[in-house]
This record gives structure tokens, sequence and C-alpha cells, in this order.
């Protein structure tokens, strides 16, 4: 019994730890964005990694999301003789939830493990102990232009998640069950106001800051981390831990976010 307590305290104690290390990182994180020099060239190639290499896994989630919501939409309204709304219907699931939501996720998958594994790789190759002999400072050197372009990327991607899933509905809708054009736009314009915009684009700023925090911090430490260390089987599971963790956060801020801006 007594072992049982002991392994409870020491989880309990770890987890804190976890949780303190990542806040500490976190504002570290933000203090090195803001500190000079300023390069724009890393944050040019973090932007093109995080951002311009998942628009293809973008584009086609966003195409098939927007198709599925076209199709079970209008069936759905079809029962209450209400097809005409499918166009608001779509756009208003696009750009308040789906769209942030798999945008984030997509995202995680494609870039926040590639971002752990390469910071991880960095830790037990001793890279980072590198920069701190050279006077460099890692967060300044490695995360910072990881925050910005993450910042940056996710609410262009989700912007193009959005439009691309409407333009699929609109195939469904109106190229194969027979909506008016006109009517499923109308209902577009008229229904989407700009509070729907502002929270799916608050939404996505949040998700791209959660996920380069989370899987920076477990790449960071992965030499702490619970099943880590200094080999390659470390860095795997803190990878899918941090793809874990980081897919888990978005769902949570999301219903968070909701219910705070609606």
């Amino acid at each position: 019994m007594l072992n049982y307590f002991e392994k409870i305290g020491a989880s309990t104690l770890y987890y804190i730890n976890e949780a303190g290390r990542m806040g500490i990182f976190l504002y570290y994180s933000f203090l090195s964005i803001l500190k000079p020099p300023y390069k724009i060239y890393p944050i040019i190639k973090q932007t093109y990694i995080i951002g311009t290499l998942s628009i293809f896994v973008i584009l086609f989630t966003g195409a098939f999301t927007g198709m599925v919501l076209g199709l079970q939409g209008y069936h759905t309204l079809s029962k209450f003789g209400a097809e005409g709304l499918l166009g608001s219907a779509v756009a208003l699931s696009l750009i308040r939830e789906l769209g942030p939501v798999l945008a984030g996720l997509m995202v995680t998958g494609r870039a926040g493990s590639a971002i752990c594994a390469e910071i991880g790789v960095m830790r037990i190759s001793e890279q980072i102990d590198a920069l701190d002999c050279m006077a460099i400072d890692p967060h300044k050197y490695i995360v910072a232009p990881k925050f910005i372009a993450g910042l940056i990327s996710l609410p262009l991607l989700t912007a193009i998640f959005d439009v691309i899933g409407i333009l699929g509905g609109y195939l469904v809708g109106v190229g194969l069950l027979g909506v008016g054009e006109g009517t499923y736009f109308s209902s577009i314009y008229k229904t989407v106001e700009w509070s729907d915009i502002y929270m799916g684009l608050l939404k996505s700023v949040c998700f791209g800051m959660l996920i380069i925090w989370i899987s920076s911090a477990k790449g960071y430490f992965v030499h702490l981390s619970k099943g880590g260390g200094f080999g390659a089987e470390g860095v795997s599971r803190v990878t899918t831990n941090a793809v874990v963790l980081s897919s888990v956060s978005i769902l949570f801020f999301d219903y968070l976010l909701t219910s705070v801006l609606l």
C-alpha cells in the first residue's frame, strides 16, 4: 500500500514539474521573440515548412470535409424543407468549428511531429548544449522562428480550408443535388457575420501557438520526459506524446473558446 501511494506522489510531482517546465519554456519563447536581433530568413523558412508544405493536405481535407457537409446537410435540411440554407450550414460549420480544428489537427500531424523530432534530435545529439556553450540563445535561434511561423501559417491555412470546404459543399449541393447556385451563395452572404470569421481566426491563432509550444517543449525536454532519454526510441515516444497532447489540447481549447465567444 505504501508503494502505491509513493507512485502516486512521484507521478504527481513529475507532472507538476513538467507543467512548470513547459510554462517557463513558453515564457522564454515569447521573450526571445521580442528580443533583437530580428532575422527574417529563419521565419520565412519555417513558414514554408509549417505552412506551404501543409497546403496539399489542407486542400484535400477541406474539399472532402465540405463535400461531406454538403451531402449530410442537404439530406438533413430536406426533412424540414430548408434546402436553401445549405450554404449557410456548410459555411458556418467550417468557419466556426471544423476549419480551425481540422486544420490544426492536420498541421499537428504533419508539422508538429516534425518539429518535436527535430528539436529532440538536436537535444540528444548535444547541439542545443553546443549553442549554450557558444552563448547563443536556443529559444531565439530554434524556437522563436517556429512560433512566429506557426502564428502566421495557421490562420492562413484555416482560411484556405474554409474556402475550399465551401467550394466542396457547392460542388455537391449545386452540382449533384440541384440546389440553386444563387441560393447557395446568398444564404452564406446573409448568415455569415464578422463575429463568425473572428471566432475562427482567433481559434486558429490559439491552435497555432499550442501546436508549436507543445511540440517544441516536448522535443526540448526529451531528456527529462518520462519514457524519453538519449536515444531514437525516446525521441519517437516523445514525438508521439507531443502529437497526442497537441490534438487533445486543440479539442479542449476549441470547447473553451467556443463557450467564451458564443
